[in-house]
């Protein structure tokens, strides 16, 4: 099949969070089960364009109220074919997202359109366009409006892959306007609010949809994690559908990571005590080989569970252990974290940045990896701490559900904890401290950790499957 693959960011061109690195790492492991697959970001100014070194392709334009808007194909050699959309929406001096709707709409509305202008200028007529997100909402939309009339796309199905719902891009109606996007009568499945959000766009129209693991696909059915959307959603799960993320395991293997101190794999995973000696020394932490060394790597937001995790980790610091911890914000909670570093010197340490190359030395050296969220898709982060052998502690929430298994199971991989308040989270902890006492015990927990598959391969193939129900199901709208 011809995939186009639609997200707003995608690594290693330019990442803020998990988006990018499913991005830059599912359309490669759907190429290797023969499609060809094409993937389409914005081109920010914010990409390293000297070193990528994208090359002209083609030209288009988007229909706008005001006069349509120019646009340009810029393509870059990746693992797959990667084409970059510039054009005036797009910015080239700043960052990605914006806190503004009126900024990002448009920017979004530009891209999205622009991707099936893009496709007709270069020729490409995808089977299948897989989007991502709300930001790419309003292409799904098009083709499933404008496109069935249209015989270029009307054999192109579409799958829509939901990464964080209250995330909707709302308040884009003024902005739908100018690009022609009137409402239709499959909104009337949304609620009111919801009617103007670029999410809501594609979450009706789509031909399949997606979330990032199965348990997710559960919790957004009820209103505590619907988010308002739960009704609409429950109208549309003979659609919906929960495919786990993956990583990709040849950019993160702890046997080959220049990142790290010491290379290891499960078979020689003794040498990993060099890792976390130099973890302690470069964080500046008292050196304490029995201390239980917690990490944590997070966008340090309040859906990562910091409201429950601070007080606990206060009293963590009193009796003893120590932690390293990585991430960018939320002001509040860096203050907080901030203010843990300057109460335990020598045992806590803060560093408030987006470091990749700091994260892997904390997933290759901390004894565990601190994951206490109030809700979570997928996360990517328990899957690269078990590669490199820190066992997670996390709630019993999303992707986390599906990919760690408990200790107190056969073949456990971490900790995991039920409910979202302190006295659970502290329980928790308290049973990795005894675990981790146990060397032994501990030893193996870390081991069947890093032997667990998680490479994009079973994934890919269950997409694989969704593409071809996707274009049934298109097939049968279209009859």
């Amino acid at each position: 099949m011809k995939v186009l693959f639609l997200a707003a960011e995608a690594a290693p061109f330019v990442k803020v969070g998990g988006l990018g690195d499913v991005a830059g790492s599912l359309p490669p492991a759907l190429a290797a089960l023969g499609h060809d697959v094409r993937l389409m970001i914005p081109g920010y100014g914010a990409i390293d364009w000297a070193r990528f070194r994208p090359q002209p392709a083609g030209a288009f334009e988007v229909p706008h109220s005001g006069g349509s808007e120019p646009g340009r194909i810029w393509e870059a050699e990746s693992d797959v074919p990667v084409w970059l959309l510039t054009g005036p929406p797009i910015p080239t001096d700043r960052g990605i997202y914006s806190t503004s709707i009126a900024e990002d709409a448009r920017k979004f509305l530009f891209f999205s359109l622009g991707a099936l202008s893009a496709c007709r200028a270069l020729g490409f007529r995808p089977d299948v366009i897989h989007a991502n997100d709300w930001h790419t909402g309003p292409a799904v939309y098009r083709l499933a409006t404008v496109g069935r009339s249209d015989p270029f796309f009307r054999d192109t199905a579409s799958l829509y892959t939901i990464h964080n719902l209250p995330y909707t891009g709302r308040g884009a109606g003024p902005y739908l306007a100018e690009y022609g996007l009137a409402a239709k009568p499959a909104l009337a499945l949304l609620p009111e609010w919801a009617r103007d959000s670029l999410l809501g766009l594609g979450l009706v129209t789509a031909n399949v949809l997606t979330t990032v693991s199965p348990t997710y696909a559960r919790e957004i059915h009820p209103p505590e994690g619907g988010h308002g959307l739960e009704r609409t959603l429950r109208a549309l799960r003979d659609r919906l559908h929960g495919v786990l993320n993956g990583i990709d395991v040849r950019a993160w293997d702890p046997a080959t990571d220049p990142a790290l101190r010491e290379r290891f794999d499960s078979v020689t995973l003794e040498r990993r005590a060099v890792n976390r000696a130099a973890l302690a020394e470069e964080a500046g932490l008292v050196a304490d080989p029995d201390a239980f060394l917690l990490g944590m790597v997070s966008r340090l937001d309040s859906q990562k569970g910091f409201d429950i995790a601070l007080p606990v980790l206060s009293g963590w610091l009193e009796s003893g252990g120590q932690l390293v911890a990585l991430g960018s914000g939320d002001p509040a909670i860096e203050r907080g974290l901030a203010e843990l570093e300057l109460r335990f010197p020598g045992r806590a340490s803060v560093r408030l940045r987006f470091d990749p190359p700091y994260s892997r030395r904390i997933y290759g050296g901390a004894d565990g990896i601190l994951i206490p969220s109030r809700y979570e898709p997928c996360g990517l982060t328990q899957m690269l701490a078990m590669r490199y052998g820190a066992v997670p502690i996390a709630r019993r929430t999303g992707g986390l559900a599906d990919t760690i298994i408990d200790v107190g199971d056969p073949d456990g991989t971490g900790v995991l904890f039920d409910g979202y308040d302190t006295i659970s989270l502290a329980h928790a902890l308290d049973r990795a401290l005894r675990v981790y006492a146990q060397r032994k015990s501990w030893i193996e927990l870390q081991r069947r950790g890093m032997e667990k598959d998680f490479s994009w391969d079973r994934s890919a193939a269950q997409y694989e499957s969704l593409y071809r129900e996707a274009r049934r199901y298109r097939g049968d709208a279209a009859g």
